[in-house]
């Protein structure tokens, strides 16, 4: 069994405490990380790789960020979307928000920070959140005719509530980009070209929430959004054990707003 989870932290530094005890009390074999905010140089490996992890890291100045964890070997790594554009100015690799590797040659992960694409009246934002999420739609299909026989996760902050089960007040956030028509058809999209959306392959319950916004009370109120995902490739989805959701860092003092969500598989990975 392999345990993957993914992770907005919301800046690695400030959340350095609570990310080490996170990964001492629950071990996952993978984590892939979001909102790190900052340059690979400035990453705390070194505390990470104590715990007995490897580490990946496509960093970035103050904003976005991301970076793979692993207690089992990784290789190819790659940063960056294919295709994909850095910024809302279309200049090339300025955000980071992609990284893709092989654990254990045994199943490929896809960590991504998708743009958050408000105000919607901008196309600098809300074009280029629809832009980039055309090319994580090619870079999928590109992964399922490349690798159909191997498990590959694509997982991450995808800043999209897939439907109204996955927002706290559907009729407030419907103009919102994560809520939008044009976000969820391309999220929509990924699941019809043959990815399975993890968790509600394990519950169909509404109100099961990632993100709580640290404004009015949200987490005391449970003001949620699942707007954090992973999609298996039919591949991958053939080994689903188990998914779900970790409640628990979000009620910690000085926490992301963003909790942990994982799932696992039937990989028979052995960490080192």
């Amino acid at each position: 069994m392999v345990r993957i989870a993914t992770f907005n932290v919301n800046s690695v530094k400030a959340r350095l405490p609570n990310l080490l005890a996170w990964l001492k009390a629950e071990t996952p074999d993978v984590v892939l990380l979001q909102e790190i905010k900052c340059v690979d140089e400035a990453f705390p490996a070194l505390e990470i790789e104590e715990l007995g992890y490897q580490v990946a890291v496509h960093g970035q100045k103050t904003y976005n960020g991301v970076a793979i964890l692993s207690r089992l070997p990784l290789e190819d790594i790659t940063p960056r979307l294919p295709g994909a554009t850095g910024s809302e100015d279309d200049e090339p690799d300025a955000q980071a928000r992609y990284i893709e590797a092989l654990v254990d040659g045994k199943v490929r992960v896809c960590c991504l920070y998708l743009p958050n694409g408000n105000p919607i009246t901008e196309d600098r934002k809300f074009g280029y959140k629809l832009r980039w999420m055309d090319k994580l739609i090619d870079r999928a299909r590109v992964l399922l005719e490349t690798y159909p026989d191997l498990p590959v996760v694509i997982a991450g902050d995808y800043n999209v509530c897939p439907t109204d089960d996955d927002v706290y007040d559907p009729k407030g956030w419907k103009d919102d980009a994560l809520c939008r028509p044009e976000t969820r058809q391309r999220f929509r999209a990924l699941l019809h070209m043959g990815y399975t959306d993890a968790l509600r392959a394990v519950t169909k319950a509404p109100g099961v929430y990632t993100f709580w916004d640290y404004q009015a009370g949200a987490w005391q109120k449970d003001n949620g959004l699942r707007i954090d995902h992973l999609l298996l490739n039919p591949a991958a989805a053939d080994k689903l054990m188990t998914a779900g959701v970790d409640r628990k860092p979000r009620g910690e003092q000085k926490a992301s707003d963003h909790t942990p969500t994982w799932v696992e598989l039937a990989c028979n990975a052995q960490t080192s």
